[in-house]
Parts: structure tokens; C-alpha cells; sequence
């Protein structure tokens, strides 16, 4: 028939549709089915023929039900480049409609006629005849089906019908009604797609073909060549590849493109490859300040990973991306496991790892190639925060990067095709997932038999040598048949014994989180001497093999040379990939960071472990600064944050616990004694302050105490001046700023008068805000001292001060004898006596903080909001511990007297 026809049905001014176009395949020919919704909706059936697509319009669509045949009406011969062409023929125009390629592979003779050439021959002859038989090898159609043409219907009418094989059916196959290029339906496609078709869109898709590339590993899908993708493909031009992308509102409710598994990795330039990340899948929906984080079943991950969610929240982009959570140990390699358990912060690094965007301000890109897509994610996507990276392409070779991969202890790889597009919600042959299987010699400590089993042994009971004791690593249920079990327990008989060899007996009974019921199998125990080898996916936080499977005996193997193997260090393997695909890491570690948080933001009732201590907090949403909106929640989360820069004056101080447990406006009680009362894990120091009556003093000790106290209501935290083993010998000397009721510039007046005075005896000293009205400057003593000493010159310091300043300070401790002046209190240097710890909060609106600063912020306009539970670990994350001078080195107390009664009189 050729394509006069069809030339002469179109207008190429209006119409885009394909003109030519020759298949370059020399071994398969061809078919394609479209679904085209024009005047009435209909399938067009195409098999490549003669240099071109007979085809034949399918009012109803094929059927799998041999019984059912459908009417086909043989139409117009269309060009080979037709195969892949889905879009919009304009209104007016001959087929104007919509058009997706819904079904597409290759077909065969049903009689095994060898070459593409032979066989095309033999189906013209039967076309002519009006009988053609074929073996469809497609995404939705397989099997042998039959093109019948009928009598009395007309010369073109045709019937097709299914023959009745492995694949007949009598499911409506119709129902699957997505293109297998882009994943759109008809109705997507008419609202969504470009009126003009792109004539390099077929080298963006090829046919799914099940045969393989000769050079490349056995279960990759091959079609026709791919055109050269460039190496420099990021840096094509993403601006234009946007304004090209055609409008699309926000897709909702998706799922996103799966790769589909294979068992070999291979080298081909026109494939790139990436990390398979050990995580959660997610789809990540930003739009108008709005975000959606998704699992790949739509379950939303807002709350349980809400750090990534609030990262997400504060773009100014508007994308779907497409990407992994997961949780980094120190190396840089996921940790499944942590993941599974992962609530909070405390947990681990989390991180969102992007490979993929399927939309961009108001712009669908499921249409673009892989590498356009990556162009425009490398350029548009913020990285200002770490959590949130884009994971790195590799153009090297496949087979040496999973290589790096299986040294390096990760999960595999991902191997994908450079040209493809984003097929939503479809397991594409484009995107492929290689695994790294890792293997282990063990030594076999015995087997166990199931009750109900005929088999000689139910599984192997697998030990390795750690650290010199035999290790319980699981068990082996997997990769033997009932002829190696013969075998093996013939070579077992000599080692069974009646004494188990483990030094602790394990539990081969005991149910793991990965089995579903519970085995009561019986043990037979062995002498450690056999050894083999067995794969598994990872090992569990026990050191216990996930899905074991047996590979062999290893005769070669002696078992006391049998130790649990670890992966090559990552950094060296990680320069050894970068030097042969001159590309940046593969992975990168977690940067070193302050904690984020210990609770997470949704559950009232959270119970965690520090410190191998398990605490229970409770009313989470409980308001403790009811104005500031702040909660219990906030206040252990800000103590788990800055606990590293606090404890160091907490360790090892007696605790005056000062409770608030309703909150700043609820009313408030100290709390000494801890006898009777205190966790039994909790440090206690029994003393007596002189008030006839022994106490037992809560002693920091580390992040679970402080966070103990703080579940008392103890809002703000105060420390002895000393500490447990010097008790009477404080490692500080404290001048408190009372203003009373002068602004605050003047107590910044009178604080910079103290430094002046210890400046001039060469005295060091570190100033703190009080975080209620205050200021606190701290003299370090190196614990040299006694308390009385420390009063002492303390007193010495303040007199002097109050000459050189005597308007507006005082030295009386009556706050009606001071008349309104402020009170430079010198008398907090006595044994039980605490002021507020550096970096504790305070029972005060807005939150405040008291914080360390620099002299060189003793300035006025410096205000006690200047410093919250909003912005202090920011500000300690910016600046570190400036107030760690207070526990150095102590002055010598002698010559600073002397030298201030030599200078001030």
C-alpha cells in the first residue's frame, strides 16, 4: 500500500505526525498498539511490515478471551517512526484527537522461521491471504493472537482474536489504560501534552525488547540503539528545558517509577549509575509554601519525619521531587535498621537523598529525558542544608562501580538509562536495581529439625570467632537441596556432639523481627570444626544475619581462621571510584552537628533511652511559657540540644531543683533531698549545709540526669559552685548584678566597672546574662578555695566597685536598706547556695536563657530577649563555649587581694 495514502490524508503545515522513518533493528520486527481517542475511541493495531506499519483500527480494543473476537479495520500503511508517537493531533485535521502508545514490543511467526528478513516474507504472503498469525511479545499483550479477514463485511474488515495459550484470559485488558511511555492516561494526555509532536521523541523511548545486548550483562532489556547522551549532559541549558516542559497543575495522588530487579551489573555509555540507597522511598510535594513528604503507597511521612518535612517548608520552589529517607551512620552508609526505629533526632541523622523531579513551577517533566531532568534538579533545588543533598550520577563503568558498592557495604546500586522518561507509577525496564549480595564464611555450631518436617535438617546454626569467643551470628534455612543434605549430614556425623560449643547457650528458637511464627526446633549441636559460606542482605543491630542463604561448603576454610569480615574503609575505596570516574563521592557521612531534637512533634507520651536510661515524658504539649507558645516538648528538646556545651557545670555538682511543673505561672518549690525519690540509676551525695538536718543532693552527672530534671518541671538548672569531691572548694567566684529597679544599661554600666577592677589586678573573668534581670561574672578559683575565702574577696571586689560608683549600687543585703539602689551581691559564694548554671533556661516570659557573652556585648541596648530558647543554640553553634575560661586554671587568690588593696586602697 506504501504511504501515498497517508501523505495524502495530511496537512504537515498543521499536523506534526511522523513522515518517514526506517527501523534499524536487524533481528526483531516490531508492533505497537495506540489508543487514539478521535471521532469515536478506537485501538490502532501496527505491525512493522514491508518498511512499514500495516494497521488496523480496533473499535473495542483487543481481548485476552479467545472467545471474544474483535472487529479490525485495516487502514492507511503508516510510517515506522509512528510507533512512538502520542500527543494531540490538532481539531480539524484527519484522526484529530488525542493519541498515547498503550501497548508496544515485538512480534514473531508462530512457525519457527528463523531471520526478521524470513519472516516478514512469510507474513506478507499471509496478509495477502487474509490470515496472519503472530506471537506478540509486549508490555500488556503476549502470546499468539490472529488477524482473520472476514467475508460480507467489506474488503478491510478484519477480525482479531486471541489463541488460547498460557496467557488467554478473561481479564479486560483494556482496563490498564496508561500509556507505557509516559504513564498518562488519554484524559492526562489531552489535558497536559504539547499540540506539536517531537521528532526526536522516539529516541527518548525505545521498544521493550526481552532479549539482551551481547556486551552487556544477560538481563538487560535491550530495543533499538539510544542515541549518544552527553557526558556534559548537566549542563544543558534547565532554564530552557522549563520553558519547554508543557503546563501542568500539581500532580496529586501518584506513585512514583520502580526499577525493575536484575542479577549482574554491566558497563554500557548509554546508561549512568547511582547509589541505591538502603531507605524509605518518597515523594516530595512543595507548592505555595505547602508540603506533602509520601511514601510510595501515599502514606504521608510529614510527621514521622519531620525534619526533612520542615527543611522542605521552608523552600521558595515549587516541585514534586523524587528521592530516598534515610538514616547515615558515621561513614556515610544507611542504616536500615536505625531507620525503622528512627522517632527523633536522637536517633540519627536523617537525610533526603533527591534523584529525580517530576514537576517544576506550574511544569510536568515526567516527558523529559532522564539527564534534562537531572540538568534542571542540580540547578533548581536548594542545598543549603545538608539533610537535604542531591545524589551523585556516576558515568563510569557499571561494573566497577558495583564493585566500590560491594566493598563498601551498600545495598547496590541502580543502574538507569539516560535517555528515559518518568513513567509514573510503572516498574520500568529503564530503571534497573542491582543488589550486592554479601557473603561470609561461617562455621556450622550445629542444626536444628522442625517437629513436622521430613528433611534430614531444617537449618544451619552459623557461628564465626569474635574477639576470641565463639559468636551466635543466626541461622541458615536456604540454598540447600534434599541431595546436598544426604551429603552434608554423612560429613557432619563425626562432629555431633551432646555439649553445645557456645560459652552462652543461644535461643535458636527465638522469634526475630523478620520471621512471622514461631519455630520450636530442636537442636543438635556440632564441634566448631566444618565451615561454609552463605550470602545475606545486612546484619541487625545483634550482629545476626537478614536472609541468610547457603552457597557451599568450604573445605578450603579452617575454621578458627573464621572471624566476622568487615567492608574496605569507605575512603579509601571512595578515591579509588573518584579517580576512575572523576565524579564526587558516591556518599558522604553525616557533617558533625549540635542534636536537633530527642522528642519528636506528635506524640504526647514519648518514653526514650539515654544514656541506657529509660525516661518517660509525658503531657509533651503542655504550655510552659503559655505567651511564647513554648512547651514541655520544647524545653526537653532545647536540654537535649545544648546538654554538650552545659554539662560540663553540672558534672559531678549537687542539684538545688527548683520545680515549675505547671509552667512558669504554676506555682514553683525548691526541692533538695532526693532521698527515696531519685531514679536508682541516678548519682546522689549526702551533706549537710548547716540547717541541722541531712539532705541526699541529686548530683549531674550526665544527659539523662539533666533530662530527668527537667521532667520534674525544673525549668532552670542549679549547679553547686563546687563540686561532690571537693565540696567545701568551689571552682568559681560569682558577683551578682541586681539592679533592683534600674534599666538594664546601668547593670551593663556597673558590669563593665567589675572588669575594669579585675583588669587592673590581672584578674580574668566571664560574664553571663542571668536571663531574668541580671548579670552574673564569674571568677575561676580552680577549687583552691574554701567558700569563706571566695566571700571574701569577692566582698573586696564589689566595695571597690561601689566607691567608683556609689549613686546608683549598694552593698546592702535588705533590699529596704538599699533605697531602690542595685545590690552587688557578693554573699552567693557559700556552700548550698546556686544561681541559674550557665545555658539554663529561665522561668521568665519570652524564654530567656542565661547566657554567656563576650565583653565585648556588654554594651547598652544588650537586653535579657536578646538571648531565648529560640536562638541559642544557633548562637552556640555560631560562637562555641566562651565561657569555658570559668573552669581553667584558678587565680592566684593571695596575690589578687594584695595587688587590689595596693592599687585601690
Amino acid at each position: 500500500m506504501g504511504l501515498q495514502k497517508y501523505n495524502q490524508k495530511r496537512d504537515f503545515s498543521k499536523t506534526s505526525e511522523p513522515k518517514a522513518g526506517r527501523s534499524k533493528d536487524k533481528g526483531k520486527l516490531l508492533f505497537v498498539i495506540q489508543k487514539h481517542d478521535a471521532t469515536r475511541l478506537h485501538y490502532d493495531f501496527r505491525l512493522e511490515m514491508d518498511g512499514v506499519l500495516k494497521s488496523w483500527a480496533v473499535p473495542k480494543g483487543p481481548a485476552l478471551d479467545p472467545k471474544t473476537k474483535r472487529l479490525a479495520m485495516m487502514v492507511e500503511d503508516h510510517p515506522f517512526d509512528y510507533r512512538n508517537f502520542e500527543g494531540l493531533i490538532p481539531k480539524g485535521e484527519y484522526g484529530g484527537g488525542t493519541v498515547i502508545v498503550w501497548d508496544q514490543g515485538w512480534y514473531e511467526t508462530i512457525e519457527p522461521i528463523k531471520g526478521k528478513k524470513a519472516q516478514e516474507k512469510y507474513l506478507l504472503a499471509e496478509l495477502k491471504k487474509g490470515s496472519v498469525k503472530m506471537k506478540l511479545h509486549g508490555e500488556k499483550l503476549k502470546g499468539e493472537f490472529a488477524l482473520v479477514r472476514t467475508n460480507g463485511m467489506g474488503e478491510n474488515s478484519w477480525l482479531l482474536i486471541k489463541h488460547d495459550d498460557e496467557f488467554a484470559s478473561k481479564k479486560d485488558v483494556t482496563k490498564l489504560d496508561k500509556s507505557i511511555i509516559s504513564g498518562k492516561t488519554i484524559e492526562v494526555m489531552e489535558k497536559t501534552s504539547e499540540k506539536i509532536w517531537q521528532n526526536n521523541h522516539e529516541e527518548k523511548v525505545k521498544a521493550k525488547l526481552p532479549d539482551v545486548k551481547k556486551s552487556s550483562s544477560k538481563n538487560i532489556p535491550a530495543g533499538t540503539e539510544d542515541p549518544e547522551v552527553s557526558k556534559d549532559s548537566l549542563k544543558l541549558d534547565s532554564a530552557k528545558l522549563l520553558k519547554s516542559a508543557p503546563k501542568l497543575t500539581i500532580p496529586k495522588g501518584i506513585k512514583p517509577m520502580l526499577a525493575t530487579l536484575v542479577d549482574a551489573p554491566f558497563d554500557d555509555p548509554d546508561w549512568q549509575y547511582e547509589v541505591k540507597w538502603d531507605g524509605y522511598r518518597a515523594l516530595a510535594f512543595v507548592n505555595k509554601g505547602k508540603v506533602n513528604l509520601l511514601s510510595r503507597n501515599n502514606k504521608s511521612f510529614n510527621d514521622q519525619f519531620y525534619p526533612i518535612y520542615d527543611i522542605l517548608s521552608k523552600w521558595k520552589l515549587n516541585a514534586v521531587i523524587d528521592g530516598e529517607i534515610l538514616v547515615l551512620n558515621a561513614k556515610g552508609i544507611a542504616n536500615f535498621g536505625a531507620l525503622q526505629n528512627w522517632r527523633s533526632e536522637a536517633d540519627g541523622e536523617l537525610i533526603f537523598y533527591a534523584f529525580d523531579i517530576l514537576w517544576c513551577e506550574g511544569k510536568d517533566l515526567t516527558g523529559l529525558t532522564l539527564v534534562e531532568r537531572q540538568a534542571i534538579l542540580n540547578e533548581v533545588m536548594p542545598t543549603d542544608d545538608d539533610r537535604v543533598r542531591i545524589s551523585n550520577v556516576f558515568d563510569a563503568s557499571g561494573i566497577d562501580f558495583f564493585s566500590a558498592a560491594e566493598r563498601m557495604g551498600l545495598e547496590g546500586i541502580m543502574a538507569k538509562r539516560k535517555s528515559s522518561t518518568y513513567v509514573i507509577n510503572n516498574r520500568s525496564k529503564e530503571w534497573l536495581k542491582i543488589k550486592v549480595s554479601k557473603r561470609q564464611e561461617v562455621i556450622i555450631a550445629g542444626f536444628t529439625r522442625n517437629a513436622d518436617t521430613s528433611k534430614l535438617f531444617s537449618s544451619l546454626i552459623l557461628a564465626v570467632w569474635e574477639d576470641k569467643t565463639l559468636t551466635y551470628v543466626g541461622k541458615v534455612g536456604t540454598g540447600f537441596s534434599d541431595a546436598d543434605q544426604r551429603k552434608m549430614m554423612k560429613e557432619f556425623e563425626p562432629y555431633i556432639t551432646e555439649k553445645s560449643p557456645f560459652t552462652v547457650v543461644p535461643d535458636v528458637n527465638k522469634l526475630s523481627r523478620f520471621q512471622h511464627k514461631q519455630l520450636n526446633a530442636k537442636a543438635t549441636w556440632m564441634k566448631p570444626e566444618l565451615v561454609c559460606e552463605v550470602s545475606f542482605t545486612e546484619l541487625t543491630d545483634e550482629g545476626i544475619f537478614r536472609h541468610p542463604s547457603f552457597k557451599g561448603m568450604r573445605a578450603d576454610k579452617r575454621a578458627k581462621d573464621v572471624v566476622r569480615e568487615k567492608a574496605a574503609d569507605v575512603d579509601e575505596v571512595i578515591e579509588e571510584v573518584e579517580a576512575k570516574s572523576h565524579h564526587d563521592s558516591a556518599i558522604r557521612p553525616p557533617k558533625n552537628a549540635t542534636p536537633k531534637t530527642l522528642l519528636n512533634p506528635k506524640d504526647e507520651t514519648q518514653i526514650r533511652k539515654v544514656n541506657g536510661k529509660e525516661l518517660k515524658f509525658t503531657h509533651l504539649s503542655k504550655y510552659y511559657w503559655p505567651e511564647d507558645k513554648v512547651t514541655k516538648r520544647d524545653m526537653f528538646n532545647y536540654y537535649y540540644q545544648v546538654a554538650d556545651y552545659m554539662l560540663p557545670y553540672l558534672k559531678d555538682r549537687p542539684q538545688s531543683l527548683n520545680r515549675f511543673p505547671g509552667g512558669i505561672h504554676g506555682k514553683g518549690f525548691y526541692q533538695k533531698d532526693v532521698k527515696g525519690k531519685a531514679p536508682e540509676w541516678a548519682k546522689t551525695f549526702p551533706y549537710s549545709t548547716g540547717d541541722g538536718e541531712d539532705k541526699e543532693y541529686l548530683v549531674g552527672d550526665d544527659l539523662a540526669t539533666l533530662l530527668w530534671m527537667a521532667s520534674l518541671g525544673c525549668i532552670e538548672i542549679n549547679p553547686w559552685f563546687s563540686r561532690i569531691k571537693s565540696p567545701d572548694n568551689p571552682d568559681y567566684c560569682v558577683i551578682d548584678l541586681d539592679p533592683d529597679k534600674h534599666h538594664f544599661d546601668k547593670v551593663i554600666e556597673a558590669a563593665n566597672v567589675v572588669k575594669e577592677v579585675l583588669d587592673s589586678i590581672e584578674v580574668p573573668c566571664f560574664p553571663k546574662t542571668s536571663g531574668s534581670t541580671g548579670i552574673h561574672i564569674y571568677i575561676p578559683l580552680g577549687a583552691k578555695y574554701d567558700y569563706d575565702q571566695s566571700q571574701l574577696f569577692a566582698q573586696i571586689i564589689v566595695g571597690i566597685v561601689n566607691k567608683q560608683i556609689p549613686k546608683f549600687t549598694s552593698l546592702e543585703r535588705m533590699i529596704a536598706a538599699r533605697k531602690g539602689k542595685m545590690y552587688l551581691d557578693f554573699l552567693q559564694n557559700r556552700p548550698g547556695a546556686t544561681i541559674a548554671g550557665p545555658y539554663s533556661l529561665r522561668p521568665k516570659p519570652g524564654a530567656t536563657v542565661s547566657m554567656p557573652i563576650e565583653w565585648a556585648e556588654m554594651k547598652p541596648g544588650l537586653k535579657m530577649r536578646d538571648f531565648t530558647i529560640f536562638n541559642a543554640i544557633d548562637r552556640l553553634k555560631e560562637k562555641g563555649d566562651i565561657f569555658k575560661g570559668v573552669l581553667g586554671k584558678g587565680i592566684d587568690l593571695e596575690t589578687a587581694i594584695l595587688k587590689a588593696k595596693e592599687i585601690h586602697g
